[in-house]
């Protein structure tokens, strides 16, 4: 077989890769595809439906943010992984430091998805403040940079929203996201 037998191969892949991404985006009618996507997805009509839909949408965000929380930063840290010295220490600093990204970011799109329930909406606007503050808890965890405390912040966090969806009816449930979900 020839030496450059899998660079060629890779190649390939990466254009056909970079072709099936590029090729549905030719030739695309804007305005049909923007209305075949606004028809195939119902939008509430009442109060009701859109309060249904907010508390739908809080529990699974909140609850993909406490599985990951849970998944990639509580346990590892549990089970000393963070400590210097630990076997896979670094991996697990980096997955962690990814897991707390993806946490933030679920726990924002609850908080906002909150907002459409008034009974959430009051729940949520105390938890606010500390989700806020998770903003860079990640990189920190990344760096393995006080990891006792910022997994202290990101359990507590996840708590206070557990605790508020219970209260307004919506019981969050952890949910872990896969590996994929978190790098995306």
């Amino acid at each position: 077989m020839p030496t450059g037998f899998p660079v060629r191969r890779a190649l390939t892949a990466l254009l056909l890769a970079a072709a099936l991404l590029v090729l549905p985006a030719c030739g695309s009618n804007t305005a049909s595809t923007a209305s075949h996507a606004s028809s195939s997805s119902p939008s509430p009509t009442t109060s009701a439906q859109r309060q249904k839909l907010a508390k739908t949408r809080f529990v699974a965000n909140a609850g993909l943010a406490a599985g990951a929380t849970y998944q990639w930063i509580v346990k590892p840290y549990k089970a000393g992984k963070f400590k210097k010295g630990a076997h896979g220490r670094t991996v697990a600093l980096i997955k962690a430091g990814l897991a707390g990204t993806f946490a933030y970011n679920r726990l924002k799109a609850a908080s906002v998805n909150a907002k459409g329930d008034p009974t959430l909406n009051r729940l949520m606007a105390p938890v606010t403040a500390g989700i806020t503050a998770l903003k860079d808890l990640p990189s920190k965890l990344r760096k393995g940079e006080n990891p006792d405390s910022t997994v202290s912040s990101f359990n507590d966090v996840i708590n206070e929203v557990k605790d508020a969806g219970k209260s307004a009816g919506a019981d969050v449930k952890d949910k872990v996201p896969s590996l994929s979900q978190l790098g995306s």
